[in-house]
């Protein structure tokens, strides 16, 4: 079978996973993820990413629905979808007793490829693990052991790279190593879907994010997209004196007061037609309250993915 170089690189359909016990892991997920893309898949412990990622690679079989990966159906063509992706799990999961470069060439023989040492040698390079390629892995540091488990995934060339919490209890430097190492595999076609915790991860690299909670894909969206849709900012005004409260001729603004009285913060929606930020200045004008300085704040997108959480709950509690 070949596949079109326009096909998506991951098709899901349908896919739900109930375990035994009850526990709806995953609630029906339908999502395509085109080839060369940075998918970012947010959502915190427990929400089904690990699950989500783990059907796809094969791991974890699905209660209902579909997985193609490449054209290819991840149940029925299991080899030939497999062989396409490379994952990054949670866990250190490799035989501590065995080097760098022999756990790493050995994983490249799992799928079948002709050995390649110079392939195998400018992962190690680009990964800053050269030098301790005659290493045991016992040897490492965890933040060294995490760049091997990187290394063997991507040791067969895989089209789809899958990182689960990749860069999780790891030290600034790798991060920025791998924020690199992200953008020069995409830059060669790998499509690449990230799970984390850190939202400025998401916010640094990803073409789209999906959020996900209780299992439940509740949003996907493009990320230039989601900002200005969701994101609201704040403009933070810097009082001459402080106040004690916020006086009730603002009320209609609703704003706060932080910093011991010395800020007031007036959240507004930056797409609004009126914004309300003109007649708030005037009003305080007119109340004789002065300020020196005064800034705004572009929402983030974890403000964003708190609000998402915070509305997805509400709706629940209200159902």
């Amino acid at each position: 079978m070949t596949t079109s170089p326009n096909a998506p690189a991951i098709v899901i359909q349908g896919l739900t996973k109930t375990y035994a016990s009850g526990l709806q892991a995953l609630k029906p997920v339908d999502l395509t993820i085109a080839k060369g893309e940075i998918f970012a898949l947010l959502g915190p412990n427990g929400a089904g990413k690990t699950t989500l990622i783990s059907i796809v690679c094969g791991i974890v079989n699905p209660t209902t629905g579909s997985v193609l990966a490449d054209g290819y159906d991840i149940q029925t063509q299991f080899r030939e979808a497999r062989t396409r992706i490379g994952l990054v799990p949670q866990e250190l999961t490799t035989d501590a007793f065995e080097t760098v470069l022999a756990t790493v060439t050995f994983s490249r023989g799992l799928f079948s490829r002709a050995p390649n040492p110079a392939f195998i040698e400018k992962i190690l390079r680009d990964l800053s693990l050269w030098d301790k390629k005659d290493n045991k892995i016992m040897t490492l540091s965890g933040g060294m052991k995490r760049r091997v488990m990187i290394a063997k995934a991507l040791s067969h060339e895989p089209e789809i790279l899958f990182l689960d919490e990749p860069t999780a209890g790891v030290d600034v430097e790798l991060r920025r190593d791998m924020w690199a190492l992200v953008r020069t595999l995409r830059d060669r076609g790998v499509t690449i879907i990230l799970t984390t915790h850190y939202i400025e991860e998401a916010e640094e690299m990803a073409d789209r994010v999906g959020v996900i909670l209780k299992g439940e894909l509740i949003l996907v969206e493009d990320k230039t997209t989601l900002m200005k849709k969701l994101g609201r900012k704040t403009l933070t005004l810097n009082l001459i004196e402080t106040l004690e409260a916020v006086p009730a001729e603002l009320a209609e603004w609703n704003p706060t007061l932080i910093a011991d009285g010395h800020e007031l913060q007036y959240e507004f929606d930056a797409n609004a037609e009126d914004t309300g930020v003109p007649s708030l200045i005037r009003r305080m004008e007119a109340l004789g309250i002065g300020f020196k300085d005064l800034n705004t704040r572009q929402s983030s997108l974890e403000d964003i993915f708190v609000s998402l959480v915070h509305q997805s709950s509400s709706q629940e509690k209200a159902a």
